[in-house]
């Protein structure tokens, strides 16, 4: 297709449709269709892919040709059957082969006649697809059960239904030299930092691939710096509600979406928006700030708790007498520290089977896994109780953060904690867990520090952030995306 991307069209109908055939391979790919017919007394031909095309709507669209007279369709025979004879909204035109060949593969159908060098591009075509439903990581209790599908056209008229403000604009793009797969950024004008926009959708357009066939997981490895891209802290956030996508777009955020993923990337991202989730403000002020500060407490004992308690367990002597019951009295024929990273890779192991196995039989494996090789290891001396005890709470805390890299993240960096334990006790831990820190300090998403606004300290914005205020006295959007427009209400009182 390259060496069509600048050719024109031929006036030739035969021409164009012999070159169309032998590139899309009529005859050997069985859903590439050609319906030659006749337009007045013009020969024309509409090319189209079987999945894609609506019958109902080519149908008619084939009467309102047939019934055309000579007359009615000269001259300006395309401006003139765009205008008079083809009863159908989304309606263009194209001159190239290479801009034909594209339309075609991405789903409308292709009208050409002979004498014209000009394509007429009809989208009447109909997605494949499943229906709304709500997403399985970021379930509420009350609220919206709609969530993003596998196409692009729903998932932004799922954000467009929720934000009706004119200056939303949805840039296309199309990433893969191969897949040609639609991408949307979208943003508010007037309230999204235009550097920021520009940064997006430059790198977007600078992705070299043939194809994004892991959807937005793919573009988010292409929209992270090279030397950022080993970092396990996600530095994207994820959301497949459309109602958190829309009030991200309102603080300042661009949101990408690609077509076959139903998930949307969030840009830019701290550490603090992995922890919210949308059932803090479908509850009262007072519940919600409680509702956060548990999730932050479960995830900041899942990540430092496991070895901060194996360290303490193995020097009891330096505790207060009060705090002398940390630790098993029998330790188990394993050492410690390699009892929780055993029992971490067997909660991985578990998981991942999980994902694969079959719904009828998820629960077996759960209580196989969970119950008889937990409880059979206890008690033929391989673990401590208390290892199981710590390592499913630590378990909790992960799963307490609506978004699942994030999470992952924790796990991970638990266990480099825990190897630092015990490969060099006390003072392993320390260095670890200074590393780790300095890397959160040194993490930026698209210019934004990761951990701000704790670090740069930002007193006023780390206090929205903790305690969750009522919708009513929140007056500004988050000062470190620079937004063109900082009040969020109108005169900003």
């Amino acid at each position: 297709m390259t060496s069509l991307t600048d050719t024109r069209l031929s006036q030739s109908l035969e021409e164009n449709l012999n070159l169309l055939k032998e590139e899309l391979g009529y005859g050997i790919s069985f859903d590439v269709l050609v319906r030659e017919f006749q337009i007045a007394d013009k020969d024309a031909a509409l090319v189209f892919l079987d999945g894609f095309a609506k019958d109902e709507a080519i149908t008619e669209i084939l009467k309102a040709l047939f019934r055309a007279d000579r007359s009615e369709i000269r001259p300006n025979t395309v401006g003139r059957v765009i205008r008079e004879h083809l009863p159908y909204l989304e309606i263009e035109t194209a001159g190239t082969y290479s801009q034909v060949i594209e339309q075609i593969l991405a789903g409308p159908a292709v009208l050409l006649i002979d004498g014209e060098a000009d394509a007429i591009i009809i989208d009447s075509r109909t997605y494949p697809g499943r229906g709304s439903e709500e997403p399985d990581l970021e379930r509420v209790t009350r609220g919206s059960r709609d969530g993003f599908v596998e196409t692009i056209i729903f998932n932004v008229a799922l954000i467009r239904r929720r934000v009706r403000d004119p200056r939303l604009r949805v840039q296309i793009a199309q990433v893969g030299r191969r897949a040609r797969t639609d991408m949307g950024i979208l943003y508010i004008k007037d309230i999204a930092n235009p550097q920021l926009v520009q940064k997006t959708v430059d790198r977007i357009k600078s992705i070299q691939v043939d194809a994004v066939t892991m959807g937005e997981k793919t573009v988010e490895e292409f929209l992270i710096p090279r030397r950022q891209r080993w970092n396990p802290f996600p530095l994207v956030r994820y959301t497949e509600r459309p109602d958190v996508a829309a009030q991200h777009l309102f603080e300042g955020h661009v949101v990408v979406v690609v077509d076959t993923s139903p998930s949307a990337i969030i840009l830019p991202v701290t550490l603090f928006h992995h922890l919210e989730h949308a059932e803090e403000y479908r509850q009262a002020p007072t519940v919600g700030a409680y509702l956060w500060l548990v999730r932050l407490l479960g995830i900041l004992i899942s990540w430092i708790g496991p070895p901060l308690w194996v360290y303490l367990a193995q020097h009891q002597e330096q505790l207060p007498a009060g705090l002398r019951f940390l630790g098993p009295d029998k330790v188990g024929e394993i050492p410690l520290v390699w009892q929780f990273v055993l029992v971490e890779l067997g909660i991985d192991l578990i998981r991942m089977a999980l994902i694969h196995t079959p719904n009828a039989l998820a629960t077996s494996l759960g209580f196989i896994g969970a119950i008889l090789l937990g409880d059979m290891a206890v008690e033929v001396g391989l673990l401590a109780r208390e290892t199981i005890i710590y390592v499913s709470l630590a378990a909790l805390g992960t799963f307490a953060t609506p978004s699942l890299e994030f999470g992952l993240a924790v796990r991970l960096v638990r266990l480099v904690l825990l190897a630092a334990v015990g490969l060099a006790g006390g003072i392993g831990l320390a260095v670890a867990a200074g590393l780790i820190l300095l890397v959160l300090m040194v993490s930026r998403s698209f210019g934004v520090p990761y951990l701000w606004p704790l670090i740069p300290l930002n007193l006023k914005a780390l206090a929205t952030i903790l305690i969750r205020r009522p919708v009513p006295t929140r007056f500004s959007r988050p000062s470190i995306l620079r937004p063109q427009d900082p009040d969020l209400r109108p005169g900003g009182k």
